[in-house]
């Protein structure tokens, strides 16, 4: 699933390619994309509407649209949007369709159907059921490390479970936490209210360090309309976890084997070794 520096990514090249465009008529192919809303009333709300920016919350896409309206998309496992030609085909698990005012279209196509579309006031957006809960990005100003420790003392989960809770801390999932929790030398298994100041201090720091990284990854690289998530740091064969994804391969700072639990029902990959404290 992609994780906030996926997501922003993915806001970011949307916003550079449909800013300012309108949306000439929509379509919902797949009804349960969009559950709380028919699909002939979904088309009356997005048609002619014009793309103000996107941006993002959490794990969101948010398209902010004239007419005081958002759309809120989640892409789930396998939700992904490209920009296509009049005269080129659909993908395969296409679901939904916007045609824009160029003749171009923006298709949003999802092969395991867990993505979810919504249209929301924008004066209403961040009480949406989706946005409410979100504890802060972890990039802003608002996530501090003072901040970090207060909600892990108050906290009885492992930390591995605490980083993924959107509540918590929103747009981290199982790689990012992986990798932050890598860096900061941290057990995933340790109780969150365990975990002293100077710790939350070097978590906080790793955390937005990895982050970081992500995104820089990406951001320099040439948007492609027709593969937006080729410029995923996580998808990218050069990636070069230091833990996520390597169980029985050896750590890059100690050569010890990496090892694989289940937490949550999550594989969570670390170095015995490396992450102690």
């Amino acid at each position: 699933m992609p994780e906030l520096p996926e997501v922003e990514l993915i806001s970011r090249s949307l916003n550079t390619l449909v800013s300012g465009r309108k949306i000439i008529s929509a379509k919902l192919l797949r009804p349960r994309l969009a559950p709380d809303i028919a699909p002939s009333l979904f088309a009356k709300k997005l048609r002619n509407s014009s793309v103000n920016f996107v941006h993002r919350r959490g794990k969101h896409v948010l398209f902010d649209l004239s007419g005081g309206k958002t759309l809120i998309v989640h892409l789930r496992m396998s939700g992904r949007f490209s920009i296509l030609a009049a005269e080129a085909e659909d993908p395969k698990f296409t679901h939904a369709v916007f045609n824009l005012d160029d003749g171009q279209r923006l298709v949003f196509d999802d092969q395991r159907h867990f993505g979810l579309m919504k249209v929301v006031e924008t004066g209403q957006l961040y009480e949406a059921t989706e946005l409410k809960k979100l504890g802060p990005e972890p990039l802003s100003g608002d996530f501090t490390s003072q901040y970090l420790y207060r909600a892990t003392r108050a906290s009885k989960r492992n930390l591995k479970e605490f980083l993924i809770d959107q509540t918590k801390v929103c747009g981290i999932g199982n790689i990012y936490a992986c990798e932050a929790l890598f860096a900061a030398g941290m057990d995933p298994r340790k109780v969150a209210n365990k975990v002293t100041k100077p710790g939350a201090h070097r978590l906080h720091q790793s955390i937005q360090a990895v982050l970081t990284e992500a995104i820089s990854y990406g951001s320099g690289r040439p948007v492609d309309p027709q593969n937006l998530e080729g410029n995923y740091f996580s998808g990218s064969a050069g990636a070069g976890w230091y833990v996520y994804d390597r169980e029985k391969l050896r750590c890059r700072n100690c050569h010890e084997l990496i090892v694989r639990l289940k937490q949550g029902g999550r594989s969570t990959y670390f170095c015995r070794k490396c992450q102690r404290r």
